[in-house]
């Protein structure tokens, strides 16, 4: 009798976050036979409004399955509204580009200075607000990162630096190593910020290799993670937060308010419930930014404000987000 080989019954290494990466579908027909909706074309533009279709399987598999209305799928399906034209909606809509202090930096608020490290994202939200930023032009670490920390080395004023993109996390790990390297002449920065949805959307991200140089960094760590509704928090995910608070970050996370989506105060106090569950601690609720192409996800402030009462009464002060727009030219977030 022949037998099979032990190694035959060996399962194929677990694909990395690269490969995962990869495999994220980009083709919103596929997304909706993904979820049954595959008869549903009915629910697409005829174009993506020059925002590309972008979301990991892992993701879609968060998903519920035959439901037009998932407040998963709305956040990354492109929609007919789109292309509808809003007054006060702009392609610049928290003043990115005249924040500008260097190559890949914008330096809008005192004592930190934001490095776009990155133009890619795993995912790509509908409602993003740098959904029409210059992302060719303005990266940090297309020059070994040498033309960004050259402004915040001349400016012993600011403490601390903010990874965000794009996703920071979309960048290998030596290139986040190489960042680092180039800290260590810079005395005056004593904190290290990235904000990334890779923890959330692909927590494969948060490897071993990551975790290392994580550790590693010779700073305080705060990892600001966004997520909008519970449902986008599974085992998985929590594994990754864990991780990130082993490696001496603390872990925070921002949502944007979005009709249709989390615009209710029940499912706000369970994301916060689910985050606090997971060890993170919710931070900022975002107002939407007014970026052209996302005005249907907008909630009016009045409303706004009266979910934040309902979560008041309900919740710990602690799991109560602050509620905030960003305004161009402003010296801090604006409260509402």
């Amino acid at each position: 009798m022949i037998t099979a080989s032990p190694h035959a019954r060996l399962s194929s290494p677990t694909p990395g976050w690269r490969e995962l990466w990869r495999d994220a579908i980009t083709d919103p027909v596929e997304l909706l036979q993904a979820v049954g909706l595959g008869g549903r074309a009915d629910l697409l533009p005829p174009d993506d409004a020059g925002f590309a279709l972008r979301v990991p399987r892992g993701f879609v598999a968060r998903m519920r399955r035959n439901d037009p209305f998932d407040p998963l799928l709305l956040q990354v399906l492109p929609q007919l509204a789109e292309h509808d034209q809003a007054e006060g909606f702009t392609l610049d809509a928290v003043g990115d580009m005249a924040s500008k202090a260097g190559h890949g930096v914008l330096h809008k608020y005192d004592g930190r200075a934001l490095l776009i490290a990155s133009g890619s994202c795993a995912i790509n939200c509908r409602y993003c607000f740098r959904r029409h930023f210059p992302y060719g032009e303005e990266i940090a670490a297309a020059s070994q990162w040498h033309e960004a920390l050259a402004h915040v080395k001349a400016d012993p004023s600011i403490r601390e630096l903010i990874l965000s993109g794009g996703d920071p996390l979309a960048l290998a790990t030596h290139k986040l190593e190489e960042l680092t390297r180039g800290l260590t002449d810079l005395p005056h920065i004593i904190r290290l910020r990235i904000h990334s949805r890779l923890p959330v959307v692909l927590p494969e991200r948060v490897d071993d290799a990551f975790i290392g140089w994580l550790t590693a960094v010779p700073l305080q760590k705060v990892v600001v993670l966004h997520a909008n509704h519970a449902n986008e928090l599974d085992a998985s995910v929590d594994a990754a937060c864990a991780r990130l608070r082993a490696a001496g970050a603390t872990v925070l996370n921002q949502s944007v308010l979005l009709r249709g989506i989390n615009d209710d105060a029940d499912t706000l106090a369970e994301l916060s419930e689910r985050l606090f569950a997971a060890g993170v601690l919710p931070y900022y609720l975002h107002q939407l930014d007014r970026v052209q192409g996302a005005a249907h996800f907008e909630v009016d402030d009045k409303r706004a404000l009266a979910l934040m009462e309902a979560l008041r009464a309900r919740l710990p002060g602690y799991l109560v987000p602050r509620l905030v727009r960003e305004v161009g030219g402003d010296a801090s977030k604006r409260p509402l």
